[in-house]
């Protein structure tokens, strides 16, 4: 199984989580994204805004969200 990156880069994270659905709604101390899905409802997202995303705070991102780990690291080697 393949691990979430240590400590990603906040834009190439973005540019995932875009890839993937989400896109920006607010950006403060905190990155506040949503995904508009299929059947009407959305799917809410935070993120801290710091230049580096540790991997636990992205595997705890994916989990609340309902990305799978493996769905978020093929998006994520291909940006």
């Amino acid at each position: 199984m393949a691990k979430f990156p240590v400590d990603a880069p906040k834009s190439k994270v973005i540019k995932t989580l875009e890839d993937l659905g989400f896109s920006i709604v607010r950006e403060k101390n905190h990155i506040s994204m949503v995904r508009q899905n299929s059947d009407g409802t959305e799917t809410p997202l935070t993120l801290p805004n710091h230049n580096r995303i540790k991997g636990s705070t992205l595997r705890s991102i994916c989990t609340q969200a309902g990305i799978s780990r493996d769905d978020f690291i093929a998006v994520y080697n291909r940006t």
